[in-house]
Protein backbone atom coordinates (compact mmCIF):
# COMPACT_ATOMS: atom_id res chain seq x y z
CA UNK A 1 0.00 0.00 0.00
CA UNK A 2 1.28 3.99 -0.76
CA UNK A 3 1.90 5.50 2.29
CA UNK A 4 -0.58 7.98 3.11
CA UNK A 5 0.27 11.60 2.73
CA UNK A 6 0.17 13.26 6.32
CA UNK A 7 -0.96 17.01 6.03
CA UNK A 8 -1.98 17.24 9.40
CA UNK A 9 0.06 20.13 12.01
CA UNK A 10 -0.39 19.46 15.90
CA UNK A 11 -1.61 22.29 18.02
CA UNK A 12 -0.93 22.71 21.06
CA UNK A 13 -3.14 21.46 24.03
CA UNK A 14 -1.28 22.46 27.41
CA UNK A 15 2.48 23.65 27.71
CA UNK A 16 4.47 24.42 30.81
CA UNK A 17 4.98 20.55 32.21
CA UNK A 18 8.34 18.94 32.93
CA UNK A 19 8.08 15.22 30.88
CA UNK A 20 4.27 14.28 29.71
CA UNK A 21 4.37 10.78 29.76
CA UNK A 22 1.24 7.96 29.58
CA UNK A 23 -1.83 9.60 28.07
CA UNK A 24 -4.97 8.07 29.09
CA UNK A 25 -8.37 9.26 27.22
CA UNK A 26 -11.01 8.45 30.22
CA UNK A 27 -14.85 10.02 30.49
CA UNK A 28 -14.41 12.61 28.36
CA UNK A 29 -10.86 14.04 29.46
CA UNK A 30 -7.29 12.94 28.88
CA UNK A 31 -4.98 12.22 32.06
CA UNK A 32 -1.41 12.17 31.50
CA UNK A 33 1.02 11.65 33.58
CA UNK A 34 4.00 14.93 34.39
CA UNK A 35 7.12 12.65 35.57
CA UNK A 36 8.86 15.33 37.36
CA UNK A 37 6.69 17.48 38.95
CA UNK A 38 5.14 13.95 40.37
CA UNK A 39 1.44 14.47 39.48
CA UNK A 40 -1.28 13.16 37.34
CA UNK A 41 -3.46 16.09 35.38
CA UNK A 42 -6.61 15.79 33.68
CA UNK A 43 -7.60 18.43 30.69
CA UNK A 44 -10.30 18.51 28.23
CA UNK A 45 -8.63 18.58 25.56
CA UNK A 46 -9.55 21.98 25.50
CA UNK A 47 -7.22 24.08 27.93
CA UNK A 48 -8.92 23.23 31.39
CA UNK A 49 -6.44 21.11 33.99
CA UNK A 50 -7.18 19.09 37.62
CA UNK A 51 -4.73 17.96 39.33
CA UNK A 52 -5.72 14.48 39.80
CA UNK A 53 -2.73 12.97 41.75
CA UNK A 54 0.08 13.99 43.51
CA UNK A 55 2.74 11.17 43.25
CA UNK A 56 6.20 11.30 45.08
CA UNK A 57 7.62 8.19 43.17
CA UNK A 58 7.39 10.15 40.26
CA UNK A 59 3.70 8.93 38.22
CA UNK A 60 3.83 7.04 34.80
CA UNK A 61 1.35 4.30 33.34
CA UNK A 62 -2.00 5.32 34.04
CA UNK A 63 -5.37 2.87 33.62
CA UNK A 64 -8.88 2.00 34.96
CA UNK A 65 -10.63 -0.39 36.74
CA UNK A 66 -13.88 -2.14 35.80
CA UNK A 67 -15.59 0.25 38.58
CA UNK A 68 -13.80 3.41 37.11
CA UNK A 69 -11.15 3.81 39.42
CA UNK A 70 -7.69 4.81 38.06
CA UNK A 71 -5.01 2.87 38.65
CA UNK A 72 -1.33 4.62 39.05
CA UNK A 73 2.47 3.22 37.87
CA UNK A 74 4.62 5.20 40.93
CA UNK A 75 7.93 4.26 39.11
CA UNK A 76 10.52 4.92 41.85
CA UNK A 77 9.00 2.44 44.88
CA UNK A 78 7.71 -0.03 42.23
CA UNK A 79 4.29 0.31 43.48
CA UNK A 80 0.72 0.65 41.72
CA UNK A 81 -1.58 3.05 43.18
CA UNK A 82 -5.22 3.13 43.25
CA UNK A 83 -6.84 6.02 43.76
CA UNK A 84 -10.87 6.12 44.70
CA UNK A 85 -13.65 8.65 43.56
CA UNK A 86 -12.49 11.29 46.46
CA UNK A 87 -9.08 11.28 45.20
CA UNK A 88 -7.18 8.98 47.90
CA UNK A 89 -4.35 7.12 47.13
CA UNK A 90 -3.80 3.53 48.46
CA UNK A 91 -1.20 0.72 47.92
CA UNK A 92 -2.64 -1.50 45.05
CA UNK A 93 0.56 -3.64 44.75
CA UNK A 94 3.95 -4.02 45.53
CA UNK A 95 5.82 -4.67 42.70
CA UNK A 96 9.65 -4.40 44.05
CA UNK A 97 10.30 -8.25 44.58
CA UNK A 98 9.01 -8.90 40.74
CA UNK A 99 11.52 -6.12 38.33
CA UNK A 100 14.64 -5.27 38.48
CA UNK A 101 14.31 -1.54 37.17
CA UNK A 102 11.63 1.47 37.75
CA UNK A 103 8.24 0.64 36.83
CA UNK A 104 7.23 2.03 33.38
CA UNK A 105 4.09 2.29 31.35
CA UNK A 106 1.04 0.16 31.82
CA UNK A 107 -2.44 -1.20 29.95
CA UNK A 108 -5.46 -2.42 32.08
CA UNK A 109 -7.53 -4.94 30.73
CA UNK A 110 -11.42 -4.94 30.99
CA UNK A 111 -11.49 -7.46 33.71
CA UNK A 112 -9.29 -4.88 35.91
CA UNK A 113 -5.98 -6.62 35.27
CA UNK A 114 -2.73 -4.75 34.97
CA UNK A 115 -0.09 -5.03 32.35
CA UNK A 116 3.25 -3.30 33.43
CA UNK A 117 6.65 -2.25 32.01
CA UNK A 118 9.91 -1.71 34.06
CA UNK A 119 13.05 -0.37 32.92
CA UNK A 120 15.23 -3.16 33.59
CA UNK A 121 18.50 -1.08 33.95
CA UNK A 122 19.60 2.08 35.29
CA UNK A 123 18.98 4.03 31.81
CA UNK A 124 19.28 7.69 33.41
CA UNK A 125 22.25 6.57 34.92
CA UNK A 126 24.12 4.99 31.65
CA UNK A 127 24.11 1.71 32.70
CA UNK A 128 24.06 -0.94 30.13
CA UNK A 129 21.14 -2.40 28.28
CA UNK A 130 19.64 -5.11 30.35
CA UNK A 131 16.79 -7.28 28.60
CA UNK A 132 13.86 -7.25 31.18
CA UNK A 133 9.84 -8.73 32.59
CA UNK A 134 6.79 -7.81 32.21
CA UNK A 135 4.02 -8.21 35.05
CA UNK A 136 0.78 -8.82 36.05
CA UNK A 137 -1.28 -7.56 38.88
CA UNK A 138 -4.86 -9.03 39.46
CA UNK A 139 -7.57 -7.19 40.87
CA UNK A 140 -6.56 -8.30 44.35
CA UNK A 141 -3.11 -7.45 44.17
CA UNK A 142 -1.20 -10.67 43.22
CA UNK A 143 1.95 -9.81 41.29
CA UNK A 144 2.68 -12.56 38.66
CA UNK A 145 5.85 -12.19 36.24
CA UNK A 146 3.67 -13.03 32.72
CA UNK A 147 6.71 -12.71 30.15
CA UNK A 148 10.55 -12.17 29.80
CA UNK A 149 13.70 -11.05 27.56
CA UNK A 150 11.69 -7.90 26.74
CA UNK A 151 14.15 -4.78 25.50
CA UNK A 152 12.64 -2.24 27.22
CA UNK A 153 8.79 -2.69 27.33
CA UNK A 154 7.29 0.64 26.80
CA UNK A 155 3.74 1.65 25.76
CA UNK A 156 0.87 -1.67 25.29
CA UNK A 157 -2.20 -1.79 23.66
CA UNK A 158 -4.77 -4.79 24.14
CA UNK A 159 -6.42 -4.98 20.63
CA UNK A 160 -10.09 -6.41 20.45
CA UNK A 161 -9.76 -9.81 20.07
CA UNK A 162 -7.26 -10.21 23.34
CA UNK A 163 -3.99 -9.22 21.89
CA UNK A 164 -1.72 -7.69 23.76
CA UNK A 165 0.86 -5.47 22.00
CA UNK A 166 3.89 -3.96 23.69
CA UNK A 167 6.70 -1.83 22.35
CA UNK A 168 10.50 -2.70 23.02
CA UNK A 169 11.96 0.54 22.63
CA UNK A 170 15.51 -0.52 22.26
CA UNK A 171 14.65 -3.98 20.47
CA UNK A 172 12.91 -1.56 17.59
CA UNK A 173 9.82 -3.76 17.53
CA UNK A 174 6.20 -4.56 18.47
CA UNK A 175 5.52 -7.93 19.99
CA UNK A 176 2.27 -9.16 19.96
CA UNK A 177 0.81 -12.15 23.02
CA UNK A 178 -2.53 -13.87 23.09
CA UNK A 179 -3.98 -13.22 26.10
CA UNK A 180 -5.19 -16.35 28.29
CA UNK A 181 -8.72 -16.79 29.90
CA UNK A 182 -6.42 -16.42 32.99
CA UNK A 183 -4.96 -13.38 32.33
CA UNK A 184 -1.49 -15.57 31.09
CA UNK A 185 0.37 -14.70 27.83
CA UNK A 186 1.17 -16.92 25.29
CA UNK A 187 2.46 -17.50 21.43
CA UNK A 188 4.43 -14.44 21.56
CA UNK A 189 5.34 -13.28 17.90
CA UNK A 190 6.71 -9.81 16.25
CA UNK A 191 3.90 -7.70 15.31
CA UNK A 192 5.72 -5.13 13.41
CA UNK A 193 9.82 -4.93 13.09
CA UNK A 194 11.38 -1.51 12.25
CA UNK A 195 14.97 -2.71 10.90
CA UNK A 196 17.37 -4.92 12.82
CA UNK A 197 17.34 -5.22 16.49
CA UNK A 198 20.77 -3.69 17.19
CA UNK A 199 22.87 -6.30 19.28
CA UNK A 200 25.16 -4.19 21.47
CA UNK A 201 24.06 -3.27 25.36
CA UNK A 202 25.75 0.91 24.62
CA UNK A 203 22.37 2.84 24.94
CA UNK A 204 24.60 4.92 22.76
CA UNK A 205 25.44 2.69 20.48
CA UNK A 206 21.92 1.41 20.12
CA UNK A 207 20.04 4.98 20.01
CA UNK A 208 22.42 5.47 16.45
CA UNK A 209 21.10 2.20 15.07
CA UNK A 210 17.27 2.38 15.68
CA UNK A 211 15.14 3.26 12.51
CA UNK A 212 12.82 3.28 14.74
CA UNK A 213 12.23 4.05 18.62
CA UNK A 214 8.63 2.66 19.95
CA UNK A 215 7.95 4.23 22.90
CA UNK A 216 4.02 5.06 23.79
CA UNK A 217 1.50 3.07 21.24
CA UNK A 218 -2.32 3.17 20.81
CA UNK A 219 -4.58 1.92 18.60
CA UNK A 220 -7.39 2.76 16.12
CA UNK A 221 -10.49 0.72 14.78
CA UNK A 222 -8.92 -0.55 11.79
CA UNK A 223 -6.22 -2.78 13.57
CA UNK A 224 -3.43 -0.58 12.86
CA UNK A 225 -1.43 0.92 15.82
CA UNK A 226 -0.22 4.39 16.08
CA UNK A 227 3.68 4.81 17.61
CA UNK A 228 5.75 7.55 19.40
CA UNK A 229 8.66 7.48 17.30
CA UNK A 230 10.93 8.74 20.51
CA UNK A 231 14.07 9.56 18.69
CA UNK A 232 12.71 10.82 15.09
CA UNK A 233 10.61 13.88 16.51
CA UNK A 234 7.52 11.48 14.61
CA UNK A 235 4.41 9.83 15.21
CA UNK A 236 3.52 6.72 12.74
CA UNK A 237 1.03 4.64 12.20
CA UNK A 238 1.55 0.85 11.60
CA UNK A 239 0.04 -2.47 10.50
CA UNK A 240 0.77 -5.87 11.40
CA UNK A 241 3.99 -6.94 9.38
CA UNK A 242 5.32 -3.70 9.95
CA UNK A 243 3.94 -1.58 6.92
CA UNK A 244 4.58 2.32 7.99
CA UNK A 245 1.27 3.45 5.74
CA UNK A 246 1.15 6.97 7.75
CA UNK A 247 3.95 9.34 9.48
CA UNK A 248 3.29 12.64 11.43
CA UNK A 249 5.82 14.58 11.90
CA UNK A 250 5.92 16.60 15.05
CA UNK A 251 9.26 19.29 15.08
CA UNK A 252 10.45 18.04 18.65
CA UNK A 253 10.74 14.83 20.48
CA UNK A 254 7.28 12.80 21.05
CA UNK A 255 7.29 9.72 23.48
CA UNK A 256 3.61 9.11 23.89
CA UNK A 257 0.07 9.28 21.66
CA UNK A 258 -3.37 8.53 22.78
CA UNK A 259 -6.79 8.90 20.38
CA UNK A 260 -9.67 10.44 22.06
CA UNK A 261 -11.94 13.25 22.04
CA UNK A 262 -15.86 12.92 21.47
CA UNK A 263 -15.43 10.97 18.63
CA UNK A 264 -11.90 9.10 19.11
CA UNK A 265 -10.30 10.99 16.00
CA UNK A 266 -8.33 13.05 18.33
CA UNK A 267 -4.79 12.22 18.44
CA UNK A 268 -3.03 13.68 21.69
CA UNK A 269 0.76 13.85 21.91
CA UNK A 270 3.64 14.14 25.02
CA UNK A 271 6.66 16.08 23.40
CA UNK A 272 9.01 17.29 24.75
CA UNK A 273 12.71 18.35 23.24
CA UNK A 274 14.16 15.34 24.48
CA UNK A 275 13.97 12.76 27.75
CA UNK A 276 17.01 12.60 29.83
CA UNK A 277 15.78 13.18 33.22
CA UNK A 278 18.76 15.87 33.72
CA UNK A 279 17.42 17.96 30.80
CA UNK A 280 13.71 17.40 31.71
CA UNK A 281 13.51 17.62 35.58
CA UNK A 282 14.85 21.50 35.93
CA UNK A 283 12.66 23.10 33.05
CA UNK A 284 9.03 23.01 31.68
CA UNK A 285 9.34 22.36 28.05
CA UNK A 286 7.37 19.36 27.77
CA UNK A 287 4.06 20.31 25.59
CA UNK A 288 0.66 17.76 24.72
CA UNK A 289 -0.34 18.08 21.19
CA UNK A 290 -3.05 17.31 19.47
CA UNK A 291 -3.71 16.51 15.84
CA UNK A 292 -7.23 15.30 14.06
CA UNK A 293 -7.16 12.01 11.95
CA UNK A 294 -9.31 10.09 10.11
CA UNK A 295 -9.80 6.59 11.72
CA UNK A 296 -11.00 6.54 15.64
CA UNK A 297 -9.58 5.06 18.65
CA UNK A 298 -9.78 1.22 19.30
CA UNK A 299 -8.74 -1.26 22.05
CA UNK A 300 -7.44 -0.45 25.37
CA UNK A 301 -6.57 1.65 26.74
Amino acid sequence: MQREQATREPVIVLEGYSYLECPRWHDGRLWVSDFYTERVVATDGRGTTDVVAEVPGQPSGLGFLPDGRALIVSMRDHRILRRDDSGALTEHADLSGAVSGVLNDMVVDERGRAYVGNFGFDLMGGAPIRYTTLTRVDPDGTVTTVAEDLGFPNGMVILPGGVLVVAETFAGRLSAFDIGEDGALGDRRVWAQFGDTPQSDDVGEVVQQLAVAPDGICADAEGAIWVADALHARVIRVREGGEVVDEIPTGTGVFACMLGGDDGRTLFLCAAPSFAEHERRPVREAQLLAVRVDVPHAGLP
